[in-house]
């Protein structure tokens, strides 16, 4: 465990101490008032920083331009204390202002301690990075902020170490750049923060975790979270025997000591930026004077011997002490101060709430006005009308809600009228629906110039001379001439950079493009990701490899909480164009062939899924995706990879546009829609068909989100009127998705002369051998049996039964 030799003269000035004094009062304050804020009914929870002020200052003060953090929801102070959010725009978050102006992190979307900095500007285009005070979007998964930091750091050690990369001078300056991590003390029993700390010592990365240790996780104290009850003493086989060697440098110190802090801090930093070794700051006897947050209080699990020392040993209190004792302030002063913070955040509070009202009383007020006209042009329901303008009136704080709720209640009483009044209010309320939308439904997905769906359609070519080939040799030539092309690009994975992956898709191309862009990686799922999404938040183009679509259940979680939601939770101010590259569908077992897709599709809503049928679609795919700033799943198909395809000419440019469905055989009896590998499944099915009277059009979808822009699908069952959909994901998954797309969606039920059918696998996991994956998913005997059925159904004479 590092010690720090204690310096007898901080290096900072007495104004500077001050103002750090200050910055601690009025974080304390703000976490005070806006817990009276929640029970005043004016927020709806709320979870603060109080107890943290003096170490996030401490932190502060060596947090750089270029330096990101990845954090935890109890860092308010800190951001006070560089500069990234102002007390008002605090309290704008606790109101759920939606107002990007007002609340710049997350524009209401998320509840008040989630911080981050708009890395975008308007047009969804980066702002540059080094010359400002970062902040990755916070999330509430505890523990989950730790993948994403791991990536921060990673970033850093790549622009250093790549030379093709010192000319992104927007993004790093040689890789001199810190990623700070903060987290609870109790969660660091998550495995994520374990598999994070592990990985950082593999890869040497300047990553600085700071562990905010207050005794407690909510009601439940250290001992049953924590081996010895101290994270620093359990992490201690990390500490590095020496300069050079691979390892940690662990800190320890109290929270409540200022000068201790700064120093620790002030020795930390230096060794982290310019060794480029991680940090842990092990930061103790952190107190938390209000409890954990607004749903409780710690009287009821805090002994009262425990409480009175958290009294005594508050960091503020005891940093007034300190700097009345050392001479650098007295009681006046400090007084001052107190009543300055005191009233600095009445102020801004004041302030908050009136903006955050004044929008809302605009429509409040327009809906009250509308609901008199419409009342006074009434002869009948004029009363009930009337008494629903009435309850609005009384509405104390309303919510926007409030004013839309009471419109669609009072045209539900005028549906036969059509007077001007009603034609107002109708007018009236698909504007504020629609500036709504805006404002709680927007950027699921970039709604920049770079979105995928705008990336141009680039046919693939082909000459008499273009090769036919293992099909994986499509993908390696696409690696090959993406890497060449794009120097921000890199991929990582398990196995991916020596034997260049388990299907060899990467085969050479480490031998060609150095370890630092074709990267192994340890077996750890969600770091992997984790690398990806902080690398790509940092402006480079990560790739990273799940080597099997059953594993990618390791990441689904920072998948889901964080990359998918990135955009809409930021509202278009942070992006990280991570492309996510895995197999799965048909092969043997049940750990390397499933098809999780139903679950896929509900957890990743903000990330495109591409399922390409072969290898040649799937390259098609990753050109489009690098010339765009969304991220995305690609799943291949594990049992493609030595199927024969051809090279396109043009294989670094071809683009396969998303969303839009390919017709793989024409038909006029039934559309059967499905992807991946059980195109081929199908397309067999399809042929046997034909020899007993049966034209099958099949449609692979290529994507499931986005799905069939176009309702191509629907124009094919205006044809054939009737429709199979038919996956090897688990009854009532991507089948019952697609079907719901397209029957109810698309409103293709008005085409079916037949109800619409589905065919998936077998409940259970795949089971191994030839045998297992015929009798565990769907096969061209069982598609071809379905459709048959549906048809003896149609026409039983000229389909007479089978059986």
């Amino acid at each position: 465990m590092q010690t720090v030799e204690r310096i007898t003269k901080l290096s900072l000035t007495r104004e500077e101490m001050l103002q750090d004094y200050r910055i601690a009062c009025e974080s304390r304050q703000a976490s005070l008032t806006g817990r009276k804020e929640v029970f005043m009914g004016k927020a709806k929870f709320g979870i603060f920083g109080d107890g943290k002020e003096v170490a996030q200052l401490a932190m502060a003060r060596f947090f750089r331009p270029g330096d990101f953090r990845s954090g935890y929801y109890r860092d308010q102070t800190f951001m006070f204390a560089i500069g990234e959010l102002t007390i008002q725009q605090f309290f704008a978050q606790l109101y759920a202002h939606t107002d990007v102006e007002q609340e710049p992190s997350t524009a209401g979307r998320s509840m008040t301690g989630h911080f981050g900095t708009r890395l975008l500007d308007d047009e969804g285009k980066w702002k540059p990075q080094t010359s400002a005070k970062n902040s990755s979007a916070d999330i509430s998964p505890t523990g989950a902020q730790m993948p994403r930091l791991l990536g921060l750091a990673y970033a850093s050690k790549l622009y250093r170490q790549n030379p093709e990369l010192h000319q992104f001078t927007d993004f790093s300056v040689n890789g001199n750049e810190i990623a700070f991590g903060t987290i609870g003390n109790a969660s660091t029993s998550e495995g994520v923060f374990f598999e994070t700390i592990n990985a950082a010592g593999v890869l040497q990365v300047p990553m600085l975790v700071s562990v905010w240790d207050d005794g407690y996780g909510i009601s439940v104290p250290a001992h049953y979270q924590t081996t010895k009850s101290s994270i620093s003493e359990i992490l201690a086989g990390f500490q590095r025997d020496a300069p050079g060697e691979q390892g940690y440098e662990l800190f320890k110190v109290k929270g409540w000591d200022y000068a201790g802090l700064c120093e620790v801090y002030q020795q930390a930093t230096q060794v982290c930026r310019e060794q480029h070794v991680p940090v842990l700051i092990h930061v103790e006897e952190v107190t938390q004077p209000q409890g954990h947050s607004t749903s409780g209080s710690h009287e009821r699990y805090k002994s009262k011997e425990r409480l009175a020392w958290e009294e005594e040993y508050d960091c503020i209190k005891q940093m007034r002490n300190w700097l009345i004792t050392s001479g650098y302030a007295d009681h006046a002063e400090l007084n001052q101060i107190e009543a300055e913070a005191k009233e600095a955040v009445r102020v801004a509070r004041a302030n908050a709430w009136a903006a955050f009202n004044t929008a809302i009383q605009e429509d409040h007020a327009q809906c009250l006005h509308l609901l008199d006209q419409l009342s006074g042009s009434l002869e009948q329901n004029a009363s009930k009308i009337a008494t629903i303008r009435e309850e609005l009136s009384k509405t104390i704080n309303p919510l926007r809600s409030d004013a839309i709720r009471a419109a669609r209640k009072a045209l539900r009483f005028v549906r036969h009228e059509k007077s001007a009044a009603k034609r107002e209010l109708v007018k009236w309320l698909e504007t504020v629906q629609g500036e709504n939308a805006e404002r709680y439904n927007s950027y699921l997905y970039s709604q920049s110039d770079e979105s995928a769906l705008l990336v141009e359609e680039i046919k693939p070519e082909y000459t008499e001379d273009s090769p036919v080939v293992d099909a994986r040799e499509v993908l390696q030539a696409c690696f090959d001439a993406a890497l060449a092309r794009e120097p921000r690009l890199f991929a990582i994975g398990e196995d991916v950079g020596k034997i260049g992956d388990v299907n060899q898709a990467f085969a050479g191309l480490q031998d060609k493009y150095g370890e630092i862009r074709v990267t192994d990686t340890g077996i750890r799922e969600c770091t992997i990701i984790g690398q990806g999404i902080g690398a790509a938040l940092r402006g480079l183009r990560p790739l990273t490899e799940i080597q099997y679509l059953d594993y990618l259940l390791y990441a689904i979680q920072i998948l889901s909480d964080d990359l998918a939601s990135l955009q809409y939770r930021t509202k278009g101010g942070q992006k990280a164009p991570l492309i996510v590259r895995t197999r799965g569908h048909r092969l043997e077992g049940v750990w390397h062939s499933g098809s999780p897709m139903g679950m896929i599709l509900h957890s990743l809503r903000g990330m495109h899924v591409l399922v390409p049928r072969n290898m040649t679609q799937a390259a098609g795919f990753y050109n489009l995706l690098l010339k765009s700033d969304e991220p995305a799943l690609v799943v291949e198909c594990l049992n493609g990879y030595r199927l024969k395809e051809r090279i396109p000419a043009n294989i670094g440019e071809f683009t396969i546009p998303l969303g839009m469905p390919e017709v793989l055989k024409k038909g006029t009896d039934i559309t059967i829609v499905t992807y991946g590998s059980m195109c081929r499944v199908v397309m067999e099915a399809a042929e046997q068909l034909e020899t007993v009277g049966i034209s099958a059009e099949v449609i692979d979808v290529q994507t499931l989100l986005p799905f069939d822009l176009e309702h191509q699908i629907t124009d094919s069952i205006r044809k054939t009127n009737r429709v199979l959909f038919t996956d090897e994901d688990v009854s009532g998954g991507a089948t019952g998705f697609m079907m719901q797309k397209v029957v109810d969606e698309q409103e293709a039920w008005r085409w079916l002369d037949s109800k619409p059918a589905t065919l998936s696998a077998q409940d259970h996991r795949p089971s191994y051998s030839t045998d297992g994956d015929y009798f565990s998913k769907p096969s061209a005997d069982d598609v071809f049996e379905r459709v048959y059925a549906m048809m003896h159904e149609a026409d039983p004479n000229a389909f007479p039964a089978l059986y």
